[in-house]
């Protein structure tokens, strides 16, 4: 597991410090709901609202006895608060309390999360701008296809970040419910109001229905979403890995002074922050399987589910957060070498240009197959002599015949690739 205590942002809302501080808040509102409903004097919700405390240390040492984290919390909060502690988790169960502090650790995390990628987003639509018309290959199954631009890559990109803003704000949504109905869910023990003045004050939705804990596939739907970002980060990250190849060659990880890319070989500069990004996003595939797994439990509840949410949700969420950080810092200070860009465009000869040149002879009377298959000859003979299509082209009369210089000329000039790139970068907001 990734060391959460001492971290800040994401690993302090993970800190066992914060859980139990949600814990308390929630007993707390719980005296007070039974308090408002005339069952608890007014001064003893008034008494555990100013004493109610916990020490961790001491919580430790009460559940090795117990055995039972929940119960261990409220001795010793009991402790600290005297004679009033009687009336600490009346009528409740276990899971009314963690199930809703944990929905508040999770909804925390999902606006820190949410942050991240807004953050993102705004980097990526920024830089896409600057990059709309820095020509570079496209590649299909590696190899050239057409050209595009660095800008609609990172645009692409910015798209699909945009979609896991809307999907994390629905499991926000999914995983913003609280839970204060008894052992089973029915009630009996504790009124409904109680749980509205509980989630009321947190501003939780209160469960519609319940068991002993919460439904899973609302975590499920957490855990399912933080892996489809990290699906997104790997994607850029394994693309910025691609084009970094030595034989690619058009973008580059920063490389700080005095940085070793081997510990053998002193010319290495390895882009190892994106391939850290394209392992840790397995980690958080994995967890996501092992919080749908959760979703089926005996009857009403068991405890199958929550020995592994005390790995996979703060685990996901701390590493969810470090490789947005990360794909940011990636970004900020990438290397893209715009005339690399332009010289793999060029390296193949022109052959990139053979759509606009089929689509001209079609536009002249052949036939697309013969179009095709002309195309598709010139094409490889360029290739394997190492020249310029439009060179084969020009020396063919099979071409020359139906398209004078001027045309030919015409058909290999890259701006056509980019005469739609402006309508496209209009439908995003900036």
């Amino acid at each position: 597991m990734i060391a959460r205590y001492t971290l800040p942002g994401m690993g302090a809302i993970w800190s066992q410090e914060n859980k139990y501080q949600k814990w308390l808040e929630v007993e707390i509102l719980i005296c007070e709901g039974w308090a408002r409903l005339g069952q608890f004097p007014p001064e003893a919700a008034a008494e555990i609202r100013k004493k109610a405390s916990f020490r961790v240390e001491r919580i430790l040492e009460i559940e090795e006895t117990t055995r039972h984290d929940l119960a261990a919390f409220v001795q010793n909060v009991s402790e600290n608060i005297g004679e009033a502690g009687k009336y600490l988790h009346f009528g409740v169960t276990s899971y009314d309390v963690e199930d809703t502090a944990l929905s508040l650790l999770l909804r925390d995390s999902a606006d820190l999360l949410l942050k991240d990628l807004e953050e993102l987003s705004s980097l990526l639509l920024k830089q896409a701008a600057l990059h709309k018309k820095t020509l570079m290959a496209g590649r299909t199954h590696g190899m050239h296809a057409e050209p595009t631009t660095w800008g609609l890559k990172l645009l692409l990109w910015r798209s699909e970040v945009e979609r896991q803003k809307e999907r994390l704000s629905a499991a926000r949504a999914s995983v913003s419910v609280g839970k204060i109905s008894g052992a089973v869910g029915t009630y009996a023990t504790v009124p409904p109001f109680i749980e509205k003045h509980v989630c009321g004050s947190l501003d939780l939705t209160p469960a519609p229905v319940s068991s002993q804990i919460l439904q899973r596939d609302r975590h499920a739907h957490y855990l399912t979403t933080l892996a489809l970002i990290a699906g997104t980060v790997e994607k850029i990250a394994l693309e910025i890995r691609h084009l970094q190849r030595t034989e690619v060659g058009e973008v580059e990880e920063s490389f700080a002074s005095g940085q070793k890319g081997s510990s053998a070989m002193p010319h290495k500069k390895n882009p190892i922050v994106s391939e850290q990004l394209c392992g840790l996003s397995r980690v958080i595939r994995g967890n996501a399987l092992a919080g749908l797994e959760n979703m089926a439990l005996w009857h009403e509840r068991d405890i199958t589910h929550s020995s592994v949410e005390r790995i996979v949700l703060p685990d996901s969420s701390i590493l969810t957060d470090y490789i947005l950080k990360k794909l940011l810092f990636i970004l900020e200070n990438l290397k893209v070498k715009k005339e690399k860009m332009k010289a793999n465009l060029k390296s193949g000869g022109g052959i990139v240009f053979s759509q606009p040149l089929m689509l001209a002879l079609i536009k002249k009377g052949l036939s697309r197959e013969d179009a095709y298959r002309l195309v598709q000859e010139a094409s490889g003979k360029a290739f394997q002599l190492n020249k310029a299509l439009k060179e084969v082209v020009s020396a063919d009369a099979r071409f020359t015949g139906l398209l004078d210089e001027k045309e030919l000329s015409a058909l290999f000039d890259e701006s056509f690739f980019i005469t739609h790139v402006d309508e496209i970068f209009s439908r995003f907001r900036k």
